[in-house]
């Protein structure tokens, strides 16, 4: 990597910091960046004495013109292909900015280096060639952008000398950029004509664009705004490392956003353990006193014995991420075989790892097509909405809330794969008072799996009162028990006659009904189990809670899609007579609404088939999704 650093900026003259401001320089490959990138260097007159000398003396040696992307061009690598294939930071000042450029490669078979510049952004420049136009690869830079939460773009219509500087010609490129830009959202700071090769437009408007009465590329730099300071984000101290030292136990890491000074009372997660930090450790002077701030690295010594390991995030109690197994991001995919539901990934978030499952994909295009067609896999280099579901917890933030801690890098056999925004978190542990510490159970997964022929998992049986849910419930538990396995039956009526009996009918005590049920399926699916639930779950979202509770379970909804008419003419318990007596005043599907789940595993209406049919449906669908096995496992091969 080639990295042009100019001195430390000096407080301005009222005592203030300037603003530093990153942006990322985007673009296809031949369309002008670095070339942009030299010239902004010389015009803001940021380059190292007799750099601009040298290179031209080496031209001239070579017996080749200048060109201004030759200050870029420090790996031979380049200068043989012609191709930018690494990302370059290069710092430079505008009248109000220090700005800090991060030069990422336009090349197709580069994204995966585009990804981890841009990421850095808070800013970007997007360069198009005048005489190419709108491209795959610019559409493909956009949506990129986008998916990594980079709001302020700053469009560049570069070589404007190659369509005789014509006005027609940018209005039309600047309109097609600024329709797709807006249609993801992101609003143009400006869209400039420029020749970065002559000047024209990257400093001063010239006579051959007067026509054009916008900024300049440096004023429009100089309009960016610099992102929300770390410091005054929550607390975010990824842990690194654990050190024994004297009779001390120190915590290292850096902080990524927030403070914290001795005597701060924070929470590790995702365990949820609350700790006092006793002292602020340092090399060579330690401890630390005052207030130490983001970007520094740091240690820690907490006033009692906790367990902690790499990847915990401490925070401050009041202001903790989020501790999930399951999240949403939206991603861009790198790898040669697309991405599909079902498929197995590690998932890094800062130094965390966890394996992982994805379960469901949304809006996945192509970003240079902009496709309105969603796909149900992400092809390599496209773009997609993911829900995964992580086998161990992790602590973690939507992006919006803070970018040090919201962003993922997906790894497949050892590579990355891909990486993007956590666009929102299923919450799940508090943090614990430090005298409650869980207890795994002493068996794995695995041997359970090996005796009983079956993964855990949760089988959510939903539909109107009397469509079949616990008919056909009772004749999957009498199947699975037969064939060796572990099932347990869990109905909804029978819960409400004691778990749940405090609980009434309004909407937030189904929803906390739901909920009560969701944790004991799951906590005997991860010990083994397959939990049968048989309960009418009426609402979407509390179904939708129920599987995010599941998390790395297997959970399978089964919606029993009983006509009304058929489950009212059974009526075996009497509630719609009662119902239509006005005695049941929230019944659901005669008081209350029934909401059809959309994207259940298995839809069956007892109607039209018979118990042993319908349990014959469910078994093949528990089998062909994995949760039961066809082959017999060896259990001594998995100790």
């Amino acid at each position: 990597m080639n990295m042009i650093v100019t001195p430390a900026s000096p407080a301005t003259p009222n005592g203030t910091t300037r603003p530093q401001v990153r942006i990322v320089i985007v673009g296809h490959v031949d369309h002008g960046k670095s070339t942009l990138v030299g010239r902004l260097l010389h015009e803001t007159g940021s380059l190292p004495d007799g750099k601009l000398e040298m290179l031209k003396a080496v031209s001239a040696r070579r017996g080749m013109p200048f060109e201004w992307s030759f200050l870029l061009d420090a790996l031979q690598t380049e200068r043989d292909q012609g191709i930018t294939i690494d990302t370059t930071q290069i710092r430079f000042r505008t009248n109000s900015r220090d700005i800090v450029l991060i030069d990422a490669p336009g090349h197709a078979e580069f994204l995966r280096n585009m990804i981890t510049g841009a990421s850095q952004a808070d800013g970007a420049v997007l360069i198009i060639d005048a005489l190419e136009g709108v491209r795959d690869q610019t559409r493909r830079h956009g949506y990129l952008l986008h998916l990594l939460g980079v709001k302020q773009v700053a469009v560049v219509v570069n070589k404007m000398d190659r369509v005789d500087f014509s006005a027609e010609r940018f209005n039309e490129i600047s309109d097609e950029i600024s329709a797709h830009l807006l249609g993801l959202g992101v609003k143009p700071t400006a869209v400039i004509p420029i020749s970065a090769r002559d000047g024209d437009g990257v400093a001063e408007r010239t006579d051959r664009i007067g026509w054009y009465k916008g900024p300049t590329v440096v004023e429009a730099l100089d309009r960016l705004e610099p992102a929300r300071p770390l410091e005054a984000l929550a607390l975010r101290l990824p842990v690194q490392a654990i050190y024994k030292f004297d009779d001390r136990r120190i915590v290292a890491g850096r902080i990524e956003s927030g403070s914290l000074i001795a005597g701060d009372e924070i929470v590790i997660m995702p365990a949820g353990k609350i700790a006092r930090i006793k002292t602020v450790e340092n090399w060579p002077v330690t401890p630390v006193a005052g207030r130490q701030g983001a970007g520094r690295s740091v240690g820690i010594t907490l006033d009692r014995e906790l367990f902690v390991e790499r990847g915990d995030i401490i925070a401050h109690a009041n202001s903790a991420p989020r501790e999930t197994r399951r999240l949403r991001a939206r991603i861009f995919w790198l790898h040669d075989k697309p991405l599909a539901k079902g498929d197995q990934l590690l998932v890094r978030c800062g130094p965390k790892e966890s394996r992982a499952t994805v379960v469901a994909i949304e809006k996945a295009v192509d970003p240079g097509e902009l496709s309105s067609v969603e796909n149900k896999a992400i092809g390599r280099n496209h773009v997609g909405e993911i829900d995964i579901s992580l086998s161990n917890s992790i602590a973690t933030d939507p992006y919006t809330e803070n970018p040090r801690t919201g962003r993922i890098v997906i790894e497949v056999s050892g590579r990355i794969a891909g990486g993007g925004l956590v666009l929102s978190v299923d919450a799940g542990q508090r943090a614990l008072p430090v005298d409650i510490v869980p207890v795994e159970s002493a068996l794995r997964p695995d041997e359970r799996s090996a005796r009983y022929q079956h993964n855990g998992a949760v089988v959510w049986l939903t539909g109107l009162p009397a469509s079949g849910k616990s008919t056909l419930a009772k004749a999957l538990e009498r199947r699975l028990f037969s064939n060796g396995g572990s099932p347990i039956l869990l109905d909804g009526d029978t819960l409400r006659a004691g778990l749940n009996s405090d609980l009434g009918f309004s909407a937030a005590d189904r929803s906390e009904n739901i909920r009560r049920l969701a944790e004991v399926a799951t906590h005997l699916a991860r010990n083994g189990h397959i939990a049968i639930v048989a309960a009418v779950s009426p609402a979407r979202e509390d179904r939708a809670t129920a599987r995010r509770i599941a998390a790395d379970t297997s959970f399978r909804e089964i919606h029993v899609a009983t006509p009304a008419g058929v489950c009212e003419e059974r009526d075996p318990k009497g509630h719609y007579k009662k119902a239509r007596a006005g005695a049941l005043a929230s019944f659901t599907g005669i008081g209350n609404d029934y909401e059809t789940p959309q994207a259940a595993e298995l839809v069956i209406d007892t109607s039209t088939r018979t118990v042993a049919e319908a349990a014959d449906e469910i078994e093949q669908m528990l089998k062909t999704t994995g949760v039961l096995f066809d082959e017999v496992v060896d259990l001594a091969a998995n100790i």
